[in-house]
């Protein structure tokens, strides 16, 4: 039987200071679930909204606890002191959520190697890294979830050749859950990764796909967050392994309407932008 709430659990989530990370931990806040988020964004960017101090100010609002942890997915200190950390503030970890992405639609000529080394080193081995770190406290449990935000493995030529550099690292992010699933399984740990099917107005898609243009177009953060929330209470030991799309997910706990979660109210879902990898 699913859990009813998230009253009362724990979530370690990488990011989160702004967009969809943001919408999943308020919307798990507001069941009171204890919230650490490891993120850099310590001071406010020049163009962006949000700092993890931000996130844990809005996060205690909404109902949860929030934790602050500066920090980089990739150091492995910095990981390992966000996951012992949390585990002493709250006393485990139930779920951990591989939020902390890089996005770069380059071609494979023009993607300067510090960006295919920068998306690798935080979509790949940030989510690898971290979640690993959590399985022994996971182990321990009552329905530990692991669930990363990366697209199902479609592996078609138009999108291993639409931009192969930040295909491979999201790709990378979805084997790595799927390999957890598999090698977890034995232990209850649930490992799923959630996509949707539009894009989702958010910073990353305003400044990398389209500007506000895009931003019309698209859902809010909210339909994310709300089917993270689907994932995070099903029972591990029977929803693993799974790449999900958000869509799918509400449609299956019953939701039929998503004009709610357009971006630009009224908007009809026949002219939402599809997102990529589906």
């Amino acid at each position: 039987m699913a859990d009813a709430s998230l009253a009362g659990k724990t979530i370690l989530m990488s990011g989160g200071s702004r967009g969809i990370g943001l919408a999943i931990a308020l919307r798990a806040a507001r069941d009171g679930a204890n919230i650490a988020m490891i993120a850099k964004t310590d001071t406010p960017h020049p163009k962006l909204e949000g700092t993890v101090h931000t996130a844990a100010a809005a996060i205690e609002a909404a109902g949860g606890h929030a934790l602050p942890i500066v920090g980089d997915v990739r150091n492995d200190d910095d990981i390992t002191e966000a996951v012992l950390t949390t585990q002493g503030e709250f006393g485990g970890i139930d779920i951990v959520i591989n939020n902390a992405s890089v996005i770069d639609l380059s071609s494979s000529l023009d993607l300067a190697a510090k960006k295919y080394d920068l998306m690798q080193d935080v979509n790949v081995r940030g989510t690898f890294m971290l979640s690993r770190a959590a399985v022994p406290i996971l182990k321990d449990a009552p329905n530990p979830h692991i669930l990363s935000l990366s697209p199902p493995l479609n592996i078609t030529p138009r999108w291993l050749g639409a931009h192969t550099g930040y295909t491979m690292a999201k790709y990378g992010m979805t084997l790595a859950t799927l390999g957890f699933a598999a090698e977890f399984a034995d232990d209850g740990i649930a490992a799923n990764t959630l996509w949707p099917e539009t894009t989702i107005a958010t910073a990353a898609v305003q400044f990398a796909l389209g500007g506000d243009r895009m931003m019309k177009v698209s859902r809010t953060p909210e339909v994310y967050a709300d089917a993270a929330y689907e994932v995070l209470t099903k029972p591990a030991r029977e929803y693993t392994g799974q790449t999900l799309i958000v869509e799918d997910v509400l449609r299956d706990a019953g939701v039929t309407d998503f004009s709610g979660y357009a971006a630009v109210p009224g908007t009809p879902d026949s002219e939402l932008f599809p997102d990529i990898f589906l």
